[in-house]
């Protein structure tokens, strides 16, 4: 083992963490299905215990939720959160 190497903290130099295409397409489909619920972005983010601007960057894709952003999503758009999954795949076309 390397003594004096240096250990930086973070991402190997050159890694992204944020993919648009999933992002956009996981969006749209909460969007939609919020959309089918007739609820307010508002109400959705109150109900996913999200701050409202926060739910807007993930209907217009500028971020991708982690497994328990996604959770709570799918238990306050009372779908499965496979369904959510699955329908972004179709989206994506996957």
């Amino acid at each position: 083992m390397e003594k004096n190497r240096k250990i930086s903290p973070g991402r190997p130099k050159g890694s992204v963490s944020y993919d648009a295409k999933p992002a956009i397409a996981f969006g749209k489909v909460v969007r939609a299905r919020r959309l089918e619920m007739d609820i307010s972005q508002e109400a959705l983010s109150s109900l996913a215990s999200v701050e409202r601007s926060h739910m807007g960057k993930i209907e217009r894709g500028e971020h991708l939720p982690n497994l328990v952003l996604i959770l709570r999503l799918a238990q306050a758009l009372e779908i499965k959160p496979g369904k959510l999954i699955d329908a972004t795949e179709d989206l994506m076309g996957n």
